[in-house]
This record gives structure tokens, C-alpha cells and sequence, in this order.
């Protein structure tokens, strides 16, 4: 199961997609790149892991002055089907 969580402050958005299946990585990253192909706007994308053997896709946008980052992540939760999130 694929969780989300999204943070944002002025300018600044992250949406973390967490996952502990080597199948579901796989899928999610798919997904996620096939979103943002669709933009000019790139993000910084990086993984990061946890000790209980979770992992962490995190998508994050720097000097989002048009806001342009809530449709991204909007788009990438609907794709992901991802129902629940912070």
C-alpha cells in the first residue's frame, strides 16, 4: 500500500509517497514520471529509507511562485488512486 503525505510553506511543496514492496516502488515510479513528463516544471526527486524497511519517494518543488505544484501532486495522488493522505 502506497501512503502520501503533503507539506507545503511559501513557494515550497513536498509530497512524500511511502511504500515497502519492491513491486510497488517499481509501479509508483512509473506513475510519478508519467505526470511530470507532462510538465515543463521539474522537481527535485530523491528516495530515502526508514530502519523498519520503508521507503520514501519524494517529490519536492522550490520557488513555486504560480502554485503550479498542487495540480502536479493533485494528478499524481489521483493516478497513484490514493483516497487517504496527511
Amino acid at each position: 500500500m502506497i501512503n502520501a503525505e503533503f507539506r507545503s510553506e511559501e513557494r515550497y511543496c513536498r509530497l512524500l509517497l511511502s511504500y515497502d514492496k519492491e513491486n510497488e516502488k517499481k509501479s509508483l515510479c512509473e506513475k510519478v514520471d508519467l505526470v511530470i513528463q507532462k510538465y515543463a516544471y521539474k522537481p527535485e526527486i530523491y528516495t530515502t529509507s526508514r530502519p523498519n524497511g520503508i521507503e520514501i519517494l519524494v517529490v519536492e518543488y522550490h520557488d513555486d511562485c504560480n502554485r503550479q505544484a498542487g495540480q502536479i501532486f493533485e494528478e499524481i495522488i489521483k493516478i497513484l488512486d490514493i483516497t487517504n493522505f496527511n
